[in-house]
């Protein structure tokens, strides 16, 4: 590029001695070089802030350790992490202590963001385990309007956006709101922020796998989806957002959708007996509570009888699929 523009790297951590030496020497092996990195430690016990502070002390011009006052929630934490950055600084590419960059990851992102002034947020492939994950834009385009991308996502179940270590964002935009992450809307809080930005900037994407993802050891993610998490957030994208980028039909129908699968969920559940039941059901209120809905047993009485038939007729097949492949110690 002609001209380079610094880009905050940011790595928000506790306690993740055991991938934080990877994370942090994927951003030193960065093709684009104009960079700063900022570590902000948790509180970790577990031997991560020496690991930061060895780094911290070898590259004194490129990366710096901040420590919180106290333990913060991992939303608070994430957000505390980005008023670090500082006001110099054009782009911002978070990356989770759990995670790591592929070499011409910032280049890349940093390339299409100077190509489209109007692009906020850029986006890539992202390999999670052995599989490459996100959906991408039409090739080639490299920028589509924030408008289009975000009915991509309502209209046609589009799942671009990623988690934070997938996005590059400007970083006016993250002094432009503070706290970025709105604290209500965990476990998909950055989703969220996605589709606000939206709202007024464009998204830029790059066609090539740019980052590796451990998202199964995030410890929210693990005690949450068990709970049907999944069933709420197409919920709340839809009831929080959706208005601002469908018509009045497109909402109300992509509304139903979303409420249909999220009742019948809770309603499916409430026919079993759950050894986590009470904390099943203090998420949910609270879930629904985040998005002006209230829990009523009423509303999911309705949908009892359609759940009865769906988990008798999921017992079947179970028990087919069981039966065709044969019993434990069965001669064949």
């Amino acid at each position: 590029m002609e001209s380079r523009r610094l880009v905050s790297v940011v790595t928000p951590f506790y306690n993740t001695r055991e991938y934080l030496s990877e994370c942090i020497e994927s951003v030193l092996r960065q093709t684009y070089t104009d960079w700063d990195y900022i570590l902000v430690d948790n509180c970790s016990t577990d031997g991560s802030t020496e690991i930061a502070e060895c780094y911290a002390e070898r590259f004194p011009d490129k990366i710096r350790l901040v420590r919180t006052k106290s333990f913060l929630s991992q939303v608070q934490n994430y957000n505390f992490a980005l008023t670090c950055i500082p006001p110099d600084s054009k782009y911002c590419k978070m990356i989770q202590a759990d995670d790591w960059l592929f070499p011409d990851c910032i280049r890349s992102m940093v390339e299409v963001a100077e190509t489209h002034p109007t692009v906020g947020l850029v986006g890539a492939y992202q390999l999670e385990g052995v599989e490459v994950r996100l959906d991408g834009l039409p090739y080639p385009s490299t920028m589509v309007s924030g408008r289009q991308v975000s009915r991509l996502c309502f209209l046609e179940g589009a799942y671009v956006f990623g988690t934070p270590t997938s996005v590059l964002i400007r970083s006016e935009i993250i002094r432009s709101r503070v706290p970025f992450y709105d604290e209500r809307y965990t476990p998909n809080e950055d989703s969220h922020a996605w589709f606000d930005l939206m709202k007024a900037w464009d998204f830029g994407f790059v066609h090539q796998v740019l980052m590796y993802s451990r998202r199964q050891s995030d410890a929210l993610c693990a005690r949450l989806w068990p709970l049907g998490a999944e069933f709420f957030v197409r919920l709340s994208y839809v009831a929080v957002h959706g208005k601002d980028f469908l018509s009045e039909g497109e909402f109300a129908r992509c509304l139903k959708r979303a409420e249909k699968a999220y009742f019948l969920h809770l309603t499916k559940a409430a026919c079993s007996l759950r050894p986590e039941a009470r904390e099943f059901w203090e998420f949910h209120q609270k879930w629904m509570a985040s998005i002006n809905y209230s829990f009523d047993w009423k509303r999911l009485a309705r949908w009892l009888p359609r759940a009865v038939v769906e988990k008798a007729w999921d017992s079947f097949w179970r028990r087919w699929d069981k039966d065709s492949n044969g019993n434990p110690g069965e001669k064949r």
